[in-house]
């Protein structure tokens, strides 16, 4: 494979990636900072198609990205393959307002290949090429210049594994048949909703006791209000305020500008500067939050109490059976609150019953609920019978609760 110097000019990106755009797929990565910013600052991107790589710095004098962006998120002919690229992915969409498409992430694959649930690249890396990876540059300040060699021969050889695992994993993927099942995983991370942040919305992270409209309607004022300061200033939202802060202030509002020196957390100088009057403002502006908007009514557990964390202990363990026997990762098919609501009785929304996943181990899992199947030992192996014709279609929403 060709390895190319750090390109740090814009005709030489170009000429790269005018090849590039020729290619089946390119394999991508970053190096970025976000320690001390809100706004992630990118330090360097690597790409390679399996023939050639290179590390472009993006913090170079006068480089136009302009050709890089365009193949990332204007060229759908050429498959972008990322490995847990969420942060990558959140960057790109930060200077474009989109997303790379189409795209490929192999740690999601991997989950479809039987291997750990969100396997690390080092363990990628040595369990598809046999090869160690060197972390000893794992903690660089990648905004520091110059970049040494050793710095850049650790970034590239993110792509290179990466671009030789690649065409391994979609064989295995073929041979099993299962590329299909990661479809709709792969649309949900390039999805650019979920990199679109609604500051209305930021609120519902945070921690509230209780259900009191006139507190989460501050509470969700002073989240908009934070994000809104720690765009302003490129600074992370724990350095505005901590959410215990916020929940803080949301239950006990202040009654003036003065009484944010006696809150903790803020600043004595608070009681004073324009931050602290932005503050008072987001508050006195702040109503009840709308009933549409109030989060549901919490429950004990699912279903009727203790019954239903029984039903919900039988569909995890119908689960560990199916994924031994299919050889993927858990998460893939389902997590523990979508057993949980299938144990209280809820079906619609559940991803577990549509789609490969019902056909796979919805089905199942909806035919135990429903007590069409049961746990048996045999041989002293334990084995799942039925007892009754399973489920044939996606089933509609219950009104009651399995128990």
């Amino acid at each position: 494979m060709k390895i190319h110097p750090l390109i740090s000019d814009s005709d030489t990106l170009a000429a790269l990636c005018e090849r590039f755009s020729k290619a089946d797929f390119v394999a991508v990565d970053t190096e970025f900072m976000r320690e001390n910013t809100y706004w992630p600052e990118l330090c360097l991107v690597q790409i390679s198609d399996g023939e050639e790589a290179a590390a472009i710095d993006p913090m170079a004098e006068d480089i136009d990205l302009s050709p890089l962006l365009d193949l990332l998120t204007e060229n759908h002919d050429v498959l972008k393959v990322f490995h847990a690229g969420g942060q990558d992915i959140e960057i790109i969409f930060n200077m474009t307002g989109k997303t790379p498409a189409p795209l490929f992430d192999t740690q999601i694959a991997s989950m479809a290949l039987g291997q750990a649930e969100q396997i690390g690249y080092a363990n990628l890396v040595e369990n598809w090429l046999g090869v160690r990876v060197d972390k000893g540059a794992r903690f660089t300040d990648w905004s520091r210049r110059p970049l040494d060699q050793r710095q850049i021969d650790y970034a590239i050889g993110d792509v290179t594994h990466l671009s030789a695992i690649f065409p391994q994993m979609l064989d295995k993927l073929r041979e099993t048949g299962r590329g299909a099942w990661l479809n709709h995983e792969m649309e949900k991370i390039g999805n650019p909703a979920q990199y679109d942040i609604d500051i209305n919305t930021l609120w519902r992270r945070i921690k509230a006791q209780g259900r009191n409209a006139h507190v989460l309607g501050r509470l969700k004022a002073l989240a908009a209000w934070r994000e809104t300061e720690a765009r302003d200033k490129n600074l992370p939202r724990g350095r505005i305020a901590k959410d215990e802060t916020l929940g803080d202030i949301a239950a006990h509002p202040p009654k003036k500008q003065d009484d944010l020196a006696r809150i903790r957390g803020l600043s004595n100088s608070w009681k004073s500067n324009d931050i602290g009057a932005r503050l008072m403002d987001a508050l006195a502006d702040a109503g009840p939050l709308p009933s549409e908007e109030m989060p549901p009514r919490g429950r004990r557990g699912p279903g009727l109490g203790k019954e239903g964390a029984l039903v919900t202990d039988l569909l995890k363990l119908l689960l560990k059976i199916r994924v031994r026997e299919m050889n993927v990762a858990a998460r893939l098919i389902a997590r523990t609150d979508e057993l949980e609501k299938l144990a209280a009785g809820e079906r619609d929304g559940l991803e577990i019953l549509t789609g490969w996943r019902f056909e796979e181990f919805g089905r199942d899992a909806l035919d135990l609920v429903e007590g069409r199947v049961a746990f048996t030992i045999v041989d002293n192996k334990l084995k799942m019978t039925r007892t009754e014709a399973p489920a044939e279609d996606t089933p509609e929403p219950l009104e009651t609760a399995a128990s």
